[in-house]
């Protein structure tokens, strides 16, 4: 079966270039992708809103490279080439990891996600297409690019995997917040650069200022000297005879214009955290608190998300299989750091009650599994036996069967 993955692109306004068109009831939509730049001539309070986005989703999608995409036959996990190209090698160009970079980032980019397979079996993300959208048929996407090239043939909904992240593009209401404080920032940060230049007053007495050549002078001498000593950072003011100089840099202070700024950025990046479902503490990169954080991640984001795309490959790959036990799970546990030392009791609790292997411990803390029928057995301690095999074990099982009619 052939499928593929589509993303819509939201570009910044000088540079998207989207159809809008109502042909038979059918919604047709360009997707454009970013171009370099335009990102370099953007201004420095944008540069403000696209680090908090685009670190925010950096953390998202390094959350999810590091899941496993486990594959399952009959309900057994196998590993097989789905595995393989989930997990290593989704084709020629990108490991898994950079895959998912991508394919997570257009999803948030964009509010959505296209990736497409090819005749070898190599998963592609989408940088552009068309899509045409009908009620009761397959959409149909066309003129989808990779990279520098265009695929010819055109797509049904049924043969690729297309994500849509939210109902409302979450992006877009987070840029409207962002515009709200720009001229805030804007306003801070001039502020702030005013207050630390260099300030003075130059007094110039009549008989200086009567001189014949003074205009001349002064607009070709004096202020070109002004001007470099005051962008140096080691500087020297020559002073001719009639000119005094007073020197105000210092008497303006700029703690509160440069407090204001971080606040407007600090805002920005909790706005942003809080429209992509990430905890702001994450986000800002405080230290305290970090598990519980973490567990807020996981919970509020990774886990809704990871849920809608193995969703969407199991009704596209597998489809009526899923009934059977044939599907894919993204595995979320490695996602959070597992210290040794500090799990040793909970590894042990795991493991004697039966919940899980020494295999499932050492994969579950990033270890290469032991090769051995024990590793995978399920063990149980005494402390979890039912009354029953404790008296057996005690007396016999009749006389654990007279003691269990007694008691009853």
């Amino acid at each position: 079966m052939g499928y593929g993955f589509g993303s819509r692109r939201t570009m910044g306004k000088a540079k998207e270039l989207a159809i809008n068109q109502v042909a038979q009831n059918n919604v047709v939509r360009h997707i454009n992708f970013f171009e370099d730049e335009a990102f370099l001539r953007m201004g420095g309070e944008l540069y403000v809103r696209d680090l908090a986005f685009y670190s925010g989703v950096n953390r998202v999608a390094n959350a999810v490279s590091k899941c496993e995409f486990k594959t399952f036959a009959a309900g057994q996990e196998m590993k097989g080439d789905e595995w393989y190209r989930w997990n290593i090698e989704p084709n020629k160009n990108q490991s898994a990891s950079a895959f998912v970079q991508k394919w997570i980032t257009k999803l948030y980019e964009d509010n959505a996600a296209l990736v497409i397979e090819t005749q070898d079996k190599q998963l592609l993300v989408a940088d552009s297409y068309l899509m045409t959208e009908y009620a009761l048929y397959d959409n149909v996407f066309s003129q989808v690019q990779v990279k520098d090239f265009t695929f010819l043939r055109t797509f049904k909904a049924s043969e690729v995997l297309y994500f849509e992240l939210n109902s409302k593009d979450m992006r877009r209401l987070s840029n409207g917040i962002f515009e709200l404080l720009k001229s805030m920032i804007s306003h801070a940060k001039a502020s702030y650069e005013t207050a630390g230049g260099v300030k003075g007053i130059m007094a110039i007495d009549a008989l200086a200022s009567g001189a014949p050549d003074f205009q001349d002078n002064f607009e070709n001498i004096v202020l070109p000297q002004f001007k470099n000593f005051a962008k140096s950072s080691n500087g020297m003011l020559p002073l001719f005879k009639g000119y005094t100089y007073e020197d105000l840099t210092g008497k303006a202070g700029n703690k509160d214009d440069y407090k204001a700024m971080i606040e407007m950025i600090d805002i920005v990046v909790n706005m942003t955290a809080r429209a992509l479902g990430i905890p702001p503490a994450l986000a800002r990169g405080d230290v305290q608190d970090t598990g519980k954080a973490v567990d807020e991640l996981l919970t509020f984001c990774i886990d809704p998300l990871v849920v809608m795309l193995q969703e969407e490959i199991n009704r596209k790959v597998y489809r009526k299989g899923v009934i059977g036990g044939n599907r894919l799970e993204i595995d979320t546990k490695a996602v959070k750091h597992i210290d040794l030392l500090d799990a040793g009791g909970s590894i042990d609790k795991l493991i004697s009650s039966g919940a899980e292997s020494i295999n499932d411990i050492r994969k579950l803390t990033g270890q290469p599994i032991i090769p051995e029928p024990w590793a995978d057995q399920h063990f149980i301690t005494k402390n979890y036996s039912t009354i029953q095999d404790i008296l057996k074990a005690l007396g016999g099982e009749e006389n654990a069967e007279n003691k269990t009619d007694v008691e009853a």
